[in-house]
């Protein structure tokens, strides 16, 4: 059994139901929160150190790790029964696609800094630390989040069922 069918069994019905069914979104999105602390430690790190005078720099480096880290997991866990693409065409989607992602990604904390001046010495740090957050990590996230989630399974991993399912024995 594995991981995410031992997480479901433990859940009551009818919610049990609508998670299985919707279990590549789970799966999706249980990637995405783990690129989602991958992206922001990243990020964090970056702009309060080494890049601190260009925080929407420090944001697309971030964002261009998390996506890569992305890649591997959506392919090999979340969309792993999903293809129909040779490998190479698959991820030169994935990452014109991410690209698009990455692209949605930067409007909010750019409109958030340079249009609407929530940046030192307009407002203070704290400000502009929570408008940072707020803006790239959670609406600018949520925005590319949808749009990735749509033109993975449209693009990248159209067909359903391309690659077979392995089914493990743990006994």
């Amino acid at each position: 059994m594995s991981i995410v069918e031992s997480v479901l069994a433990q859940v009551p019905e009818p919610l049990r139901s609508v998670l299985i069914r919707h279990r590549e979104l789970l799966k999706f999105a249980i990637v995405g929160g783990t690129t989602f602390v991958i992206d922001n430690g990243i990020w964090f790190f970056l702009k309060l150190t080494v890049l601190e005078s260009k925080p929407i720099t420090a944001k697309a480096i971030a964002v261009i790790i998390a996506t890569i880290v992305s890649y591997i997991l959506n392919r090999e866990w979340s969309f792993r029964t999903r293809g129909g693409r040779e490998r190479h065409h698959e991820a030169a989607l994935f990452f014109l696609i991410s690209g698009g992602g990455v692209a949605i990604n930067l409007v909010p904390p750019y409109v958030s800094r340079y249009v609407l001046d929530l940046e030192v010495p307009h407002v203070e740090r704290w400000v502009q630390e929570v408008a940072d957050f707020m803006s790239g990590s959670v609406i600018g996230m949520l925005l590319a989040m949808f749009f990735r989630f749509w033109g993975f399974r449209r693009w990248v991993f159209p067909e359903a069922n391309a690659r077979p399912r392995i089914v493990r024995d743990d006994s």
